[in-house]
C-alpha cells in the first residue's frame, strides 16, 4: 500500500480524488492501492526546555544559556492532533512506500519530516513537488515523483532555522525578561522579530529627533509652465532674495529643448512580498490578510503557490501561458489582442536562473468562482500583472527644457506617453495614480532661443523628517535588510540578505502587534514605549541589527543550496547565544523596561486606559506552561514561571487587532464581539 500524506484535509481530498482513493476512513481516504492522509500543519514541535533538563523548568539566570546536546521533537499537546498522528503512524508503519505531499517549501518539508521521524518510518519515501493544486499539476507531479533524498538540504535548512529560533528565542527571552523585565510580562526576543522592531524604533526616533530647517527654492513661471532654478536649494533667505532680484531684471530665454524617446517595461509578476506591498498600498490590507487571501486562492486552485520570493517564470511555463490567458474569461477584452499570434518571450519574465523551488504567482487558468470581495481584488491584481507582461512596452517621450535669466539656469521636465502598450491593462488606476504628478505633464511646444516675460518667486520650505513605516515599506525593508530601494534589479541582489522569509514576515509583524511592541495609526506603524525601551536596552548588535540578521538568513539559504554546512551554522549560533548571555550577565547597570499594557476599552466607558507597572523582580511560584502551536520563526510560546493575573486578558485581539482579549465562562473572546469579531479560544 502507498501512503500519501498532505498538509491539509482539503489538499488530501483533491489528491485522493485524482488517485482514485475515494473510500472514506477515519483520518484518511483509501482506494486504488493508495491511502491518503493529512496533518493540520504542524503536528510536532521542538521540545520545551524542561523536557531536556528539570533544572530548566524555572526561569533563572544561572541556568543560561540553555543549549541541549541534542534537540528532540514531540507531539503538540492537542487531542485532535494526537488522534490524527496515531492514525498516520499506523498507516506509515504498514506502508510499502510513502509519498510526501506536503507544502512544496521549507516549512512544508519540515512538517512532514518530523511526522515521519516521530512515526518511525522505515520504507522508501518519494516527494510530490507541485506549484499549483489543479488536476493537471497534481497528475504531472505524480508522474515526476522525486526521491526524498533530493530534498535533504531543504530539510536541513528548515531544521537549522527551527533550532536557531528556539536557541536564540528561549535564551534571549528568559535573559532579558529576568534581567530587565518587570515580572508580569515576558520580554519576547526573536531572531527576526527583534531586528524588525529595531527598524521601526530607529525610524521613529529619527522622526522624533528630527529638527526641521528652512530652505528656499527659486522658481519662475514662463508661458504657464513652472521652471526651477538648477542651483537647487538656498540655505539662507538672503542668498535666495539676491538671486530673485537678479532674475526680475531680465526676460526668460529658452536655451535648450531636448526630447528623448524611451521605453517603460510592464510591472514584474508578483512574488509574495510585492503582492503584500501592493495590497497594502491599494487596499490597506495587512501583510497577514494578504497572505490569507492568496493562500485561499491557491487552495481554490485559481492561483499558483504563493510563498515565493521570485518574480520570474521558468521556460517550461511558456507553452502553458496561451491557455491560461484564454481561460481568463472575465478579462477577454484585454486578452483578445494577444490571441492569434505568438506570445513574446522576454528574459524579464522567463528566466530559469532566477527561479529555485517555485515560479512567480500567476493565475492557473481555472475560472474563479465563489470568491470573497477581498479574494477578488487580490486575484484581479495577479491576473492584470500576468496579462500585462505579454503586452508591448509603453513608449514615452521625455522632454527637458532648459532656460536662463541673466546666467541663472532653470529647468523643467515633462513626459508624454506616445503608445500606452501595457498601460491599457491598468488604464483606470494609472489615471488615478498619476493625477497631479508633475513628471507626467505634457509641456507646451518650446523653441530654442525664444524669450519673454516671466514671473519669478522665492518659496520658503522646510526639510521633512523620514516617513514612518507602513506595512508595505516595512516588508520592503525586511526584504533588503533595512535598505529601502526602488530599483528591481538592486532589490533582487539584496534579497539574499533579507531578514525573515516571504512566508513568515506577515507572522513577524503580527507578533509585534500581539506583544504590544507596535501599534498601528492609520497605515503607519508606531512603536509603543515598551517596544522603544526594549530596543534601547539591547546593546548586543547581533540581536537587533537587520544587516547582521540578514547575514544569518543568507547562511540558511546557502544551507538549502548545499553551499554552507548546517552543523557549522548551529555551532556559530550556539557561540553567539553564549556571548550574548555573558554580555548581559556582566551588565551592572540597574536598567529596567517600563511595561505599558495595551489600550483597554471597557463596555461602560469607551475610554482608553493606560497603566504602568513599577519595576519588580520576577517571582517564581506557579507554572503555567503554554504549548507552542508551531515552531514558526520567532513566534515562541514559552512556559512562564511568573504567576499573577491572567496573561491573555487585556492583550490585543490577534484576529481583529481592534479589541482586547476578555475572559468568558468557557473561553477567551474579543471585546469587539458585538462588532462582529469571531475570535474565540478555549481555556
Amino acid at each position: 500500500m502507498i501512503v500519501c500524506i498532505a498538509e491539509k484535509p482539503s489538499v488530501a481530498r483533491d489528491i485522493a480524488d485524482i488517485l482514485g482513493a475515494r473510500t472514506r476512513k477515519d483520518g484518511y481516504m483509501e482506494g486504488n492501492g493508495y491511502q491518503v492522509t493529512w496533518t493540520f500543519g504542524h503536528l510536532c514541535t521542538l521540545k520545551e526546555p524542561h523536557e531536556y533538563s528539570p533544572a530548566w523548568k524555572s526561569w533563572s539566570l544561572s541556568s543560561l544559556p540553555m543549549i541541549p546536546p541534542r534537540f528532540g521533537i514531540k507531539l503538540i499537546s492537542n487531542p485532535t492532533y494526537e488522534k490524527q498522528f496515531h492514525i498516520i503512524e499506523k498507516l506509515m508503519q504498514a506502508a510499502d512506500e510513502i509519498i510526501n505531499c506536503g507544502d512544496a517549501g521549507q516549512e512544508g518539508e519540515l512538517i512532514q519530516r518530523w511526522v515521519m521521524q516521530k512515526a518511525g518510518v522505515r520504507c522508501p519515501v518519494k516527494r510530490l513537488w507541485i506549484s499549483s493544486l489543479t488536476e493537471e499539476s497534481i497528475k504531472e507531479g505524480f508522474a515526476k515523483l522525486k526521491d526524498q533524498s533530493e530534498f535533504q538540504p531543504l530539510y536541513e535548512a528548515g531544521l537549522s532555522r527551527a533550532i536557531g529560533d528556539w536557541t536564540l528565542g528561549m535564551n534571549a527571552t528568559r535573559l532579558y525578561t529576568i534581567k530587565y523585565g518587570q515580572g508580569r510580562q515576558v520580554l519576547s526576543i526573536g531572531r527576526v522579530q527583534t531586528p524588525t522592531l529595531a527598524l521601526i524604533v530607529n525610524r521613529q526616533l529619527e522622526i522624533e529627533n528630527f529638527k526641521p530647517e528652512p530652505y528656499w527654492e527659486l522658481k519662475t513661471v514662463y508661458r504657464e509652465t513652472t521652471f526651477s532654478a538648477t542651483k537647487g536649494k538656498f540655505t539662507t533667505k538672503e542668498e535666495g532674495v539676491a538671486f530673485l532680484e537678479t532674475v526680475k531684471q531680465s526676460d526668460f530665454v529658452v536655451t535648450d529643448v531636448s526630447a528623448k524617446k524611451g521605453l517603460e517595461y510592464a510591472p514584474r509578476l508578483f512574488d509574495l512580498t510585492s503582492l503584500q506591498v501592493e495590497c497594502n498600498k491599494k487596499f490597506a490590507y495587512s501583510a497577514d490578510e494578504t497572505l490569507k487571501q492568496i493562500q485561499s486562492l491557491y487552495e481554490k486552485k485559481v492561483t499558483t503557490y504563493p510563498r515565493v520570493d521570485t518574480t520570474y517564470l521558468t521556460d517550461d511555463m511558456y507553452p502553458k501561458c496561451p491557455a491560461i490567458l484564454k481561460n481568463l474569461r472575465d478579462y477577454a477584452v484585454l486578452t483578445a489582442p494577444l490571441e492569434g499570434g505568438k506570445l513574446p518571450k522576454s528574459k524579464k519574465v522567463f528566466d530559469n536562473a532566477k527561479v529555485t523551488d517555485h515560479h512567480a504567482i500567476i493565475p492557473t487558468g481555472i475560472y474563479p468562482q465563489n470568491l470573497t470581495d477581498m479574494e477578488r481584488r487580490v486575484f484581479d491584481l495577479i491576473a492584470r500583472r500576468f496579462i500585462a507582461v505579454f503586452y508591448p512596452d509603453c513608449k514615452v517621450s521625455n522632454t527637458t527644457v532648459l532656460g536662463e535669466v541673466d546666467k541663472i539656469e532653470f529647468k523643467v521636465t515633462g513626459r508624454q506617453i506616445l503608445e500606452p502598450g501595457w498601460r491599457v491593462v491598468f488604464a483606470k488606476e494609472q489615471i488615478e495614480e498619476k493625477e497631479g504628478d508633475d513628471e507626467e505633464r505634457v509641456l507646451p511646444l518650446f523653441v530654442k532661443g525664444e524669450s519673454g516675460p516671466h514671473v519669478p518667486d522665492l518659496n520658503e520650505k522646510w526639510t521633512q523628517p523620514p516617513k514612518a513605516f507602513t506595512e508595505a515599506t516595512l516588508l520592503r525593508a525586511m526584504e533588503t535588510a533595512g535598505k529601502l530601494v526602488d530599483n528591481d534589479e538592486l532589490r533582487d541582489a539584496l534579497k539574499e540578505n533579507g531578514i525573515g522569509r516571504p512566508s513568515t514576515r506577515a507572522a513577524i509583524i503580527e507578533t509585534l502587534f500581539k506583544r504590544n511592541y507596535v501599534r498601528k495609526e492609520r497605515k503607519n506603524l508606531i512603536a509603543t514605549p515598551t517596544g522603544v525601551e526594549l530596543i534601547q536596552i539591547i546593546h548586543e548588535e547581533l540581536l537587533k541589527s537587520a544587516e547582521l540578521t540578514g547575514i544569518w538568513e543568507k547562511k540558511l539559504r546557502e544551507i538549502e543550496k548545499k553551499t554552507y554546512d548546517a552543523h557549522l551554522f548551529l555551532e556559530e549560533l550556539k557561540q553567539m547565544v553564549s556571548d550574548v548571555v555573558l554580555s548581559v550577565l556582566t551588565d551592572n547597570t540597574n536598567r529596567r523596561i517600563t511595561i505599558q499594557e495595551a489600550v483597554v476599552v471597557t463596555e461602560e466607558k469607551k475610554e482608553p486606559k493606560k497603566r504602568e507597572r513599577k519595576a519588580v523582580a520576577p517571582k517564581e511560584k506557579k507554572e503555567k506552561p503554554v504549548v507552542a502551536k508551531s515552531p514558526a520563526e520567532n513566534v515562541q510560546s514559552i512556559p512562564v514561571s511568573i504567576p499573577t493575573a491572567d496573561p491573555l486578558v487585556g492583550q490585543p485581539c490577534p484576529l481583529c487587532g481592534k479589541g482586547t482579549i476578555i475572559k468568558g465562562k468557557a473561553a477567551y473572546g474579543c471585546s469587539e464581539w458585538k462588532s462582529g469579531c469571531s475570535f474565540r479560544q478555549a481555556f
